[in-house]
This record gives C-alpha cells, structure tokens and sequence, in this order.
C-alpha cells in the first residue's frame, strides 16, 4: 500500500460530528484540468489508493478520475510535470468509496454513515415538542432534510408515530388534503393532544407540485382550526455528536475499506463498501450510483411505485410498516380473524420494548384480531392480569423508555397449569413474547409443554429485546443500542472532564450479565484503551501489559486513558481490584477514577434505531402469527404443535429469519446465559488497533464484491438499520 488519501463526510473523530479533516464540493474537480491538477498532487506524493467518502457526487467523480488516470499520467508526462519512472510507479490507482450522508440516500446500503446520528437529532425535537402537549392541544408540522429522499422523514415519521408523513418517492393520492384532515380529525376524537405531521424537504404531489410545510400548516388550520407550529430542522440534523451506531458503522465501514483498497488487483472496479442487514459488503460503486440516478429517473416518469422498489428493502420496509400501522380503514371496515393475540414482555426491561408492543396490537388489530396484553410478564400470566388492548391505549408509546406492561424475570415452568388454564379462559390462539434471555427460556418451556397442555400448542413467536445483546439467533436485540448510546455518552463526558486534568485513567463498569457486548462495542464507540470481558479471558500478566501500554500513551499528547470492565468478567479481578491495582502501578504517572454505570443503561427514551427496530420486527412477527394461524385453525379450532411454531425471530447477517427456539438449544451456553458463538467478538481486534497494539485483524469475515440485487424476495427482507 503505497499511500491512502481519505476525503470524509461523516464520522471520523470518534466524539467529533462533521468532519475533522474537511469536506468541499469542489468545482475545480469536476473539470478535467482540475481532476489533472489532483492526479499530479497524487503522483508527487505516491499514492495510488483512495478511500473516498461522501455521497454519489462525490463517488461518481471518483470513478471518473479512476476511469481517466492513465489518460492523466500520460498528460502529465507531456507536459513534463512528471517522469516515466514516477508514472510507472504510480500507474494503477485503486478506489473504495463509504457512503458519507445523512440523507441515506444512496442504493445498495441499508445505512449511510450520519444518518443515524440525523435522526437522534429529529427525534430529540419531536420528543421535546411532545412534552408541550401535555398542557396544548396542537398540531405540529415537522420539515426535515431530504431534498429527494424521504428516508429521514420516513423513519422519525415511524419513530414517533406520526399522524401524517410526505415524502418525494410516494406522493400522496389526490385528495389527500380531505383524507388528512380526516385522519387528523378522527385522532382528535379518540383524545390524542397531539398531532404531528412530518414533511420532508422536497415532498411533492402527484403532479409534481412542491408540498410545503406552510402549505400544510394552513391546510390544518383552514379547514380544522387546530392551532397548528410549524418547525424547520435545517442543518441542525447535520451536528451534534456522532451517535453510537454511526461510530460503529464507520469503524466497520472503515476496515471493509482498507481490506478492499489491500485485496485489489489490477483488473477490480472501484467498489463502495455498503451494510446489509448486519454485514458490510462489496459492491461495484458504478452499479450502486446507477440505481441512485435511477430513482430520481422514475420520480420524475411518476413511476413511484419503481422509485420505492429502486431504494431497496430497508425503504420499502419502512413504507409498508408505516402504512400498516397508520392504516385509515375504519375499525368497522376491518376483517374479523375470531383469534385472540396476547402480548407479554418477560424478563429486564429494555428501551423499544414498548414500540414494539404498540406496533404488535396495531398490526393485529388491522389483521383483525382481538389482542390481549399481559402484564407482569408470566408471573401477570399466571395471576390472571390479562386484558383486552385497543388501538388507542398504545398511543405516545413509541417514545416510552421501560416497560409500560411490567416486566418480570419469572419462569413459567412451576405455573404452567395456571397459565394454560389462563389461555383457555381468554380463549388466547396465538403468543408474542419480547423480552430478554428469561423470555426465550419461557418460551422453550411452553413448547416442551405442549405434549401435556393443549392450550400451548399454538403459534408462539419471541422477540429479543434485552440491553445484554445476548439471546441466541439474533445479532441484535432491541434495547441494547440505547444502551449503547447511554454508555458513549456517559464516556464522552467523563473524558470531557478529563480535557483540563492531564495524567488521569477511568475504569468504567458496563452492564451485560456474562455478555461482553456492551463493554466491547461502547468501547468501540467510545475509544477505549482496553476492554475487560468474560468471552476472551485475562489474567494478571494482561492488565501489567495494560498498565504499561497506558504508562507509555501518557507520554503522548493524548494524557488520558478509558478502560472498560463487563461485570462478570472475572470474579476475583473485580471493578474495584483493577482501579486499586491501575492506581498503584500506575502512581507518579497517572491517577485512577472509577464509575460503574449500573441501571442507567436500562433507562432513558429509546434510540431512533430501537424504536424503528422494534416497530418493523414486531410487525413481522404478528404477520408470521397470522400466517400461521391460518395454516394450524382446523375443525374450528387451532392447533399445532411443529417445532416450527414456537420461534425465535432475529437479525442473521443480513436477513430476519425466523428460527425454532428447540434448534437453538445447541447454540446456547445456558449457564452464562450467552450464545456459543457472537459476531461482535470479531470487532475487538479493530478496538485493540485503534488503541494502537499491535495486533492483528482477523480478514475471514471480509466480504467479497458482489452485484447490487435489484429484486429481494418480500420473505428475505431485513433491515437492521432504521
């Protein structure tokens, strides 16, 4: 590797939003005696491999200049700027490119780095705004970026439960204004405060008109007389500090990048390194820019439908699980299934857990269920604290931290009969149960039930939503990117106060059971020098070598140090043993703070990805249940006792899949409670080398250029991005 050049928008300093080392849309490059001028700075400085980030503008210029780089060197021979000997060294140029914008407006990636951080903005306004309602009843009109793509307005529309959303790629039907009001209206009527309706930047109608956010204020207030704000988010979206999510995203974008810039031959075509699901992939950057320019194509051919197909999955997701849950059929007008849905949280609780159950009983009702929400978890299932759930008791809960059912960590197995004689009472056909680790052992104790209660032998479905990250058959959990969230922040303050003390190392204390999730990727997130966990063990000999390692970094000008400890890492080499030990071994070089973070990591408003997460996963696990309801009601009952109807639905690499909870038995270390094998553990050599040891990064995992798909199978679809 000869060289490398970054050009960056989006997260490079880990704490920092922007970009640290600037970012211009330049005219100059976009001329070919400018794209001349950079070939000869490139030359000069012998670099022949190019990481550049940024939007299509930006990537398309890119492979432009890759396209013309012989045709460059040669112009630069001839005009003696440079000689055959320093062409020839530098003949080849190699180009990655990540996508750097908070608009995620590029195909081929579920997420584009800042996005994320985009929405924690969005979601921080509309729930200071949700506050006001308590005392007014308004109506607020939100305009956020996207001039043309509505991913942003889309996802805080679902993170919020929106009344109303427009976007560029769907323009509303004509006559929308009267079905607004309408909708606005009938939302007044069953006793919501508030309505809030979110418009992005470059919303048009079915002709191409521009909606704007005062066109739709004094539409609501003309023809309702609601007191009716408008707010304008403008770049704010763009600062702030960068959250969780994009810091990790960078992270992993960042190595995918450099092991495709190393793994290049002459004959590979600049790639753009993109995430679907939960893995980074290859893809041809030129193939990823065309479909981007396609969907403007088919927005301004009215193709709506193609433009929302073009975008990819994670957009479609998001459009058809916002429209199911602001479906306008009349509740009259709806089908009636005659099955009985409950829904239970079981185990700690986890920020999203209620956004899930809000998306559950509205998705059920609009199949046409009843839905049934249990309180307390199973020991509420067992006492008989069971009752019907409407459409508008699960108003607001989108942004509800905690658990607004109760949730406890009991066990069914000692009151099994008690809780199928409650499902029989309740007539109950069908069990979503979201939770943690308790929760997924709850529901293998169901199942192997069914030979004794016939009440069980019904679909059940379990949804992972624990901070711990640690159920097996998923790589995610809802719940625990808030954590994630609350522990960076927790770092970037404690470090702050650290700016005026030079010499000072912090030994934090994360949550996580025996599940090193936490501690590893808020390390990651947070930079941290070191990072204790139960999966990779240490002894006395690895926390010397961390004493020296932080001894020498204070000799840099970086006089500060963050060191991490799951809390059942080690038994004996407890939080307060390393602070004592780093305190002696490090006195007259550094001082020792300590801070254990606790249930602080469980609280707080749930991130834009856990709501969004929650919301699309819950509503597929319902519509799972209708499916296989349908498929188990025989002689006017249901029935089923395959392995198949008692599942687990989780985030595999790039897919949700639905998995029976029996065949992950094998997967899991009941003991410690954690599952045998965990993807996150491949990010803790990138930790290690970014707190400069030497190490090596393990390139099994590294994706392979493949093509972008045009078409994905509806039962595929996954989106662990928002």
């Amino acid at each position: 590797m000869t060289g490398c050049s970054v050009k960056c928008v989006g997260v490079v300093g880990l704490v920092k939003g922007g970009t640290v080392i600037g970012s211009a849309r330049c005219k100059e490059f976009r001329t070919h005696e400018g794209r001349l001028k950079a070939a000869h700075n490139l030359v000069q400085r012998g670099i022949t491999y190019l990481c550049v980030i940024g939007g299509d503008g930006s990537l398309t210029g890119a492979n432009l200049f890759r396209e013309e780089w012989s045709g460059l060197l040669n112009e630069l021979i001839e005009q003696g700027l440079i000689d055959e000997d320093a062409a020839r060294r530098n003949s080849k140029l190699h180009i990655v490119g990540m996508v750097g914008s908070i608009d995620n407006d590029f195909c081929g990636t579920d997420m584009t780095i800042g996005t994320d951080s985009a929405l924690h903005r969005i979601i921080e306004v509309v729930d200071a705004i949700m506050t006001t309602a308590q005392s007014h009843q308004r109506t607020f009109v939100l305009e956020v970026m996207g001039r043309h793509c509505g991913y942003l307005a889309l996802v805080s529309a679902l993170a919020c439960g929106a009344d109303w959303v427009f976007i560029p790629e769907m323009p509303p039907e004509d006559g929308w204004e009267d079905n607004m009001c309408q909708k606005l209206s009938e939302s007044r009527s069953r006793g919501s405060r508030l309505n809030i309706i979110i418009v992005a930047e470059g919303a048009i109608d079915r002709q191409g008109q521009h909606i704007t956010s005062d066109l739709v204020k004094n539409l609501v207030v003309s023809n309702l007389g609601f007191d009716t704000r408008v707010t304008i988010l403008g770049h704010v979206q763009r600062g702030g500090t960068p959250s969780a999510f994009d810091r990790i995203l960078a992270s992993r974008m960042g190595v995918e990048a450099v092991l495709a810039l190393l793994e290049a031959s002459t004959d590979t075509p600049a790639c753009v390194v993109s995430l679907v699901g939960n893995q980074a992939v290859r893809l041809p950057l030129m193939e990823c820019v065309q479909m981007t320019q396609e969907v403007q194509k088919a927005m301004d051919e009215k193709k709506f439908d193609e433009a929302v197909r073009l975008r990819g999955r994670s957009f479609e997701n998001n459009l058809s699980t916002y429209r199911l849950l602001s479906s306008q059929t009349a509740r009259s007008e709806l089908p009636n299934s005659s099955f009985n849905v409950a829904v239970m949280n079981v185990g700690a609780p986890a920020a999203g857990m209620n956004a899930a159950v809000r998306s559950a009983v509205r998705v059920g009702i609009t199949e046409g269920h009843r839905m049934f929400a249990v309180n307390d978890g199973f020991e509420g299932f067992y006492k008989g604290q069971i009752k019907e759930i409407k459409w508008g008791d699960v108003g607001g809960w989108t942004g509800q931290g905690g658990s607004l059912l109760g949730t406890k960590r009991t066990l069914p197995a000692k009151h099994l009969d008690k809780i199928a004689e409650q499902m029989r009472i309740h007539n109950i056909s069908a069990l979503l149960v979201i939770g943690g680790f308790e929760a997924y052992v709850g529901l293998l104790e169901l199942s192997s039930a069914r030979d004794q209660y016939a009440e069980f032998c019904v679909p059940m479905v379990m949804i992972p939503a624990t901070v711990s990250n640690n159920i097996p058959g998923s790589d995610l959990s809802i719940g625990s990117d808030t954590a994630l969230n609350a522990i960076t922040d927790t770092c970037d303050r404690i470090k702050q106060s650290a700016s005026g003390t030079k010499r000072r190392v912090f030994i934090i204390e994360t949550m996580g059971g025996y599940c090193g999730y936490l501690a590893t990727v808020g390390g990651l997130a947070a930079g941290a020098d070191t990072v204790y966990i139960y999966e990779e063990p240490f002894d006395i000999r690895d926390l010397q070598a961390n004493v020296e390692h932080l001894t020498q970094k204070m000799k840099t000008s970086i006089q500060r140090g963050l060191v991490l400890r799951n809390e059942n890492s080690n038994e004996n080499f407890t939080t307060d043993f390393i602070y004592q030990l780093y305190s002696e071994e490090g006195r007259g070089v550094f001082d020792c703070r300590k801070n254990i973070l606790g249930h602080m990591q469980q609280g707080g408003a749930p991130s834009p990805f856990d709501r969004n997460f929650g919301t699309k996963v819950a509503a597929k696990a319902i519509q799972w249940i209708s499916r296989t309801l349908k498929e188990s009601y025989k002689e006017g009952r249901v029935f089923t006792n395959s392995e198949d109807t008692a599942c687990l639905l989780g985030m595999r690499r790039r897919a949700m899949v639905f998995q029976p909870v029996v065949q992950l038995r094998e997967e899991t270390d009941f003991v410690h409670r954690i599952p045998k094998e965990q993807w996150w553990l491949k990010l803790r050599p990138l930790m290690k080398i970014l707190a400069k040891y030497k190490t090596s990064y393990d390139v099994s995992d590294a994706g392979q250029l493949e093509h972008v798909t045009r078409v994905r199978p509806k039962e595929s679809d996954a989106s662990a991005g928002n």
